[in-house]
């Protein structure tokens, strides 16, 4: 792959406007872009503009989804500034979001673990990511 390269990272939801209020609201992600009955899906992308990244959530018209999200199923944001970190945790508290005990304790040591509607877990990591 190569600098062009975007991820998008995809997940059905049976509850896309809360989905949608955790992580805008919560995060502080911008709805890049949505669409409705797609071949019976809706959905909504949400990121910042011009990362090289992006979140989108769908749902059917056709069926429910199954709704037993993993505990160490996560999505984690490397915030390295403890600033920046702690306004991220402000937010999401702000919009009414607590912190909930992570699976793996790593996780407890430099950062804060919210679960989203579906019950799926988010990682706000306070360290620079190291590969």
């Amino acid at each position: 792959m190569n600098r062009g390269t975007v991820l998008r990272v995809a997940r059905p939801t049976d509850r896309l406007d809360e989905i949608v209020h955790f992580y805008v609201a919560g995060l502080g992600l911008v709805r890049l872009a949505s669409f409705e009955d797609h071949d019976g899906f809706d959905g909504v992308m949400l990121g910042v503009p011009g990362a090289p990244y992006h979140l989108e959530f769908t749902r059917t018209r056709r069926h429910d989804r199954d709704r037993s999200p993993d505990p160490d199923n996560l999505l984690v944001f490397y915030v390295p500034d403890r600033h920046e970190w702690l306004k991220a945790i402000n937010r999401m508290q702000a919009a009414g979001y607590a912190p909930v005990a992570s699976f793996n304790p790593y996780w407890d040591r430099l950062g804060r673990t919210f679960a989203d509607p579906d019950g799926r877990r988010v990682v706000l990591q306070n360290e620079v990511w190291q590969p």
